[in-house]
């Protein structure tokens, strides 16, 4: 059976289950969602996710929302991205929840604040503040990275997927790579893994398509 992933190119979250479901082998297809249209605001997609949020993954039975438990869901489905002892499968998920307070949240938001918002309505205040605990961030990954090739152990792994999450995407937000050399460097590791795609490939939907 076909996994479903109901997703869209410029969801950095979708895009974390989105590249674990490629790079597993797993047979999956996207579902758009038109997030910029109202959808998931409509009864019809609560109804898949009362969250109201995407990505939402769906297989069979079982339907999954937060991109941390996809790939949770796909290490237990495939055997891979979990680490390979279970000391690595704890700093795995460490790095995972990390992610999701420190970096995406901040960059999902920034970034959304600085292209996607009208200009008119950007909290002109809230950017720099965003981009300082950004700065913050980069810093911590960019550190443990030294002389690291992936974030824990010595193959990529979901605390990988979920970190790279919105540093691959090329609308602004306060992330120069070349500021970053270990994180430059990781985010080459990643891209040349086979099944690597960039989002906007992986995915329907990207600002090109509502220019």
């Amino acid at each position: 059976m076909t996994i479903k992933l109901y997703c869209m190119g410029e969801s950095g979250n979708a895009y974390k289950a989105a590249l674990a479901l490629e790079m597993s082998g797993l047979a999956w297809e996207p579902v758009y969602v038109d997030f910029f249209g109202g959808e998931t605001r409509t009864p019809e997609f609560r109804k898949i996710n009362v969250m109201g949020e995407v990505p939402v993954l769906v297989d069979g039975d079982v339907t999954l929302t937060q991109s941390g438990v996809m790939q949770m869901y796909i290490t237990e489905k495939t055997g891979k991205f979990g680490g390979t002892t279970p000391e690595e499968a704890r700093e795995v998920m460490r790095w995972v929840f990390w992610d999701n307070h420190k970096l995406s949240s901040q960059a999902g938001m920034t970034r959304f604040l600085m292209n996607f918002l009208p200009e008119d309505k950007r909290p002109e205040a809230v950017i720099p503040f965003s981009q300082g605990r950004l700065k913050a961030a980069y810093t911590t990954l960019d550190t443990h990275l030294e002389g690291r090739d992936w974030i824990v152990g010595d193959a990529i792994t979901n605390a990988d997927l979920s970190c790279c999450g919105y540093l691959f995407y090329p609308e602004p937000f306060g992330f120069d790579r070349a500021e970053w050399p270990n994180i430059d460097r990781w985010l080459s590791n990643i891209s040349a893994a086979p099944g690597w795609k960039h989002p906007y490939d992986l995915m329907p939907g990207s600002p090109a398509d509502r220019a």
